[in-house]
């Protein structure tokens, strides 16, 4: 039986925040969701409120805040492209005022602390697959920089704060993840994909759609965080978490088409700016320290998705920002 620990997660009540406070809660850990809103959704987590050892608390993680803490998985930070670029001065807050706030209250508190870091610290990269010893290819100038730079220096500050103050950290760089609890305006191709299908509506396919993404089920991704974050503290990453299978954007699109029996067309819109052309993890890492490797085909978690889908009143989803 492990040991009951109080676990701040910020991002708490997003797409995988919610997941992983809800498996925290289940092994029994006192957990406190930390959340602005800004792209989640408080029902999210509402099957939790009841529960004696969860808690949530309203506030963005720029601003300090202290609690007393074990553990932080620090999630805080719009993810998808939309999100983050609608207010990009904000984003790069959240990963560098966030990142500082989280490891100060980690070295106050001597608590254990994992950054959800990001594939996209690559870039559009020229190493394939991409190996955590890869340094990246990022325009520091383009429209998803704040993202991209903003998680950069995030693992900056984590990988100082562990030099300089002894900070015990974990670095996990997240590759695509989908599954139920999606937003289903967040602008993500599988999201986009099963929301114009189910709707009979043309599907969005960017460029030519033969770009190349891996996508992890959202089940499989918190296991690996979870490993990570419990793991030998002889191992701080960075580690790749995503599923190494390969699709391009295209084949995606068909399979959504024939998982849904819809009969939408395609129809093909630019590539945007330093959009990565391909993306697949190298979990060499992963599978060597954490005995950790995705378990949920794309076949099988699309098809979770997609019932999950079916059951939602996309009314009582608003678009987060009009990039959607």
């Amino acid at each position: 039986m492990p040991s009951l620990k109080r676990i701040l997660v910020t991002g708490g009540a997003g797409f995988i925040g919610s997941h992983l406070c809800e498996r925290l809660v289940e092994r029994g850990h006192d957990v406190i969701c930390l959340d602005n809103f800004f792209t989640s959704q408080k029902s999210n987590v509402a099957h939790l409120l009841g529960r004696p050892n969860f808690e949530l608390v309203r506030h963005d993680i720029t601003l300090p805040i202290f609690l007393e803490v074990d553990e932080i998985y620090n999630l805080a930070c719009p993810a998808a492209p939309g999100h983050y670029q609608y207010n990009p001065i904000k984003t790069m807050k959240t990963s560098v005022m966030g990142s500082i706030n989280v490891l100060g209250m980690a070295k106050r508190c001597r608590a254990k602390v994992l950054q959800a870091s990001t594939s996209e610290v690559y870039g559009d990269p020229e190493v394939h697959p991409q190996p955590e010893t890869y340094r990246g290819s990022v325009n520091t100038l383009g429209p998803r920089a704040c993202y991209d730079e903003g998680k950069r220096a995030a693992e900056t500050l984590f990988m100082d704060y562990h030099r300089s103050n002894k900070v015990n950290i974990r670095i996990a760089r997240i590759f695509n993840t989908y599954g139920p609890r999606m937003h289903p305006f967040d602008g993500r191709v599988i999201s986009n994909f099963i929301r114009q299908a189910l709707a009979g509506d043309q599907i969005t396919i960017f460029g030519d759609g033969s770009q190349t993404r891996s996508f992890c089920y959202r089940d499989d991704l918190v296991e690996g965080m979870i490993r990570m974050m419990d793991g030998p503290d002889d191992f701080i990453g960075p580690v790749n978490l995503g599923n190494p299978h390969e699709f391009t954007i295209l084949e995606l699109a068909e399979l959504v088409l024939d998982l849904t029996g819809s009969r939408s067309k395609f129809v093909n819109r630019p590539l945007p700016a330093d959009d990565p052309l391909q993306r697949r993890p190298d979990i060499t890492l992963a599978e060597k320290h954490l005995g950790w490797k995705p378990t949920v085909e794309l076949r099988e978690g699309l098809t979770k998705t997609i019932e999950w889908f079916k059951t939602i009143n996309l009314s009582h989803y608003r678009p987060p920002t009009p990039n959607y």
